[in-house]
This record gives structure tokens, sequence and C-alpha cells, in this order.
């Protein structure tokens, strides 16, 4: 079988937001179709969290960027449209330059969020979103 280099991206970051989040001490729910605007529920303290799990590399500034919006193509081209926040309660953007998941509430974003993994070269440290400070589940 002939391998789709996005969806295997795309599979590896949910086995590892799983694994991340069962030694958070989370029940891990697996949705049984693709269509749903999450990839797996998190279940924990009583409460069910709907996760939406990303793959995304840290860019050459240092950042993990995330935009809360899907993207499609058909005949027609190209298209992209906000997520509904309402329906996500929990993005999990998997790293593959540090191994590691970090952990968004999309309704404390705007359009998209970016975490720095690595400091800016001009020591700023105001509205900076340190990508280790989203390690645990909020």
């Amino acid at each position: 079988m002939a391998s789709h280099h996005t969806k295997d991206k795309g599979d590896l970051g949910v086995l590892k937001a799983q694994v991340d989040l069962f030694e958070q001490g989370f029940t891990i729910l697996a949705p049984l179709t693709e269509h749903c605007p999450f990839d797996l529920v998190a279940y924990g303290d009583g409460e069910f969290l709907r996760v939406q799990v990303k793959y995304r590399a840290v860019d050459r500034f240092g950042k993990v960027g995330v935009r809360f919006s899907t993207c499609w193509a058909d005949r027609h081209g190209t298209h992209t449209s906000p997520v509904d926040k309402g329906e996500v309660d929990l993005y999990c953007i998997y790293c593959p330059d540090t191994d590691e998941c970090y952990y968004l509430r999309p309704a404390e974003f705007g359009s998209n969020a970016s975490l720095r993994v690595r400091a800016p070269k001009n020591g700023q440290t105001k509205g900076v979103h340190f990508a280790a400070e989203f390690r645990r589940v909020p």
C-alpha cells in the first residue's frame, strides 16, 4: 500500500497525543468516523475534552504555528474556512522537532496561535507564548 505523507504525519501526531494524554491521566476515546471536527476525546476528572491534533514543525524563526481553520481543495480550487471553536475543546500540537505535545484552548485565541520553542533573538518576552508553558492540558 502506498503511503500518503501528510496522512502519515497526522497519524503520528494522533498517536503521540494519545500517549501524552494517557501519561497525563486521561482515558482516550476515538471516534468511529474521520468526519468529526476532532480527532479524539480525552476523559478525565468527569470531563470529556474534544481534541483536534495537529502536526507542526518548528519554523525558521523558532516558532510552532497553528491556524484555527480548515483547508480543502476541489475542482473549484482551494478553500479555507474558520473552525467552529464550539466543536473543539482543545488543540494538541505535536512537534516532531521537540517530540512534544502542546495544548491550547482555541477559544482563548484569535484565528491563529504561535508558540515559541526558541527564545526570540531580540529578547522579547512580552506577548510571547513559550511552548514549554503549554505542555500540560489546561
